[in-house]
């Protein structure tokens, strides 16, 4: 895929978010990096609007690269490439409601966020690291998802959303989503007693998929 590509697949991912209610009004962000350069969808702009046109160019010290102003979040995604390296070139950043109620729940296990119930949810999401709440935008809230991006792909941000990290942009629409619905179903099946998969289903899933 030409980079190119990538950036119209950007403009895709957010379209579509936007249309299946994973993202309302102006929230959320979503970017890729191509070198030094990393292009974001622009601050205060609805995802349904995403056009190549309208993205954001910054470099990796946040300076601008051309007209457009990128989203006020664009902090935390250059922590999270320097995080990464060559495992990350895409960053989906939703606040989708089943992920945002999951950051808001007061008993939340920090530790085991989410009980396994599918190996989709390992080979996807797993580690789901999940971030201490920061102010939006702010210095503190890049350098805790920096850190936190060094060993997961996907994170959940207290009282807040989600991040997935790929290494390309349909990877991280595919880690978002993942998250997402299990947490969807996490919250539908919560009066349920439900099988999860065992500790050697699990082994076994990582051996032979690797983790998120």
């Amino acid at each position: 895929m030409t980079f190119a590509s990538e950036l119209e697949a950007l403009c895709d991912a957010a379209v579509s978010f936007h249309a299946r209610g994973y993202a309302f009004g102006s929230t959320g962000n979503l970017s890729v990096r191509d070198g030094d350069t990393v292009w974001i969808t622009p601050t205060g702009q609805s995802l349904r609007h995403a056009r190549v046109e309208s993205l954001a160019a910054i470099d990796r010290h946040g300076a601008p690269l051309n007209a457009n102003k990128p989203s006020k979040e664009y902090p935390f995604h250059l922590a999270a490439y320097a995080a990464t390296g060559t495992r990350g070139h895409a960053i989906v950043h939703l606040h989708s409601t089943w992920s945002v109620m999951l950051s808001c729940l007061d008993d939340l296990d920090e530790a085991a966020p989410m009980p396994v119930f599918t190996p989709y949810y390992l080979m996807r999401v797993a580690p789901l690291a999940v971030v201490p709440y920061c102010r939006p935008g702010s210095s503190d809230l890049a350098r805790v998802i920096g850190e936190a991006a060094e060993r997961s792909n996907c994170l959940l941000l207290r009282n807040h959303g989600l991040v997935a990290i790929g290494r390309s942009m349909n990877e991280a629409v595919d880690r978002a989503e993942e998250l997402e619905e299990t947490c969807k179903l996490y919250f539908l099946s919560r009066n349920e007693k439900l099988r999860l998969l065992t500790a050697a289903q699990r082994e076994e899933i990582e051996k032979v998929f690797g983790g998120g």
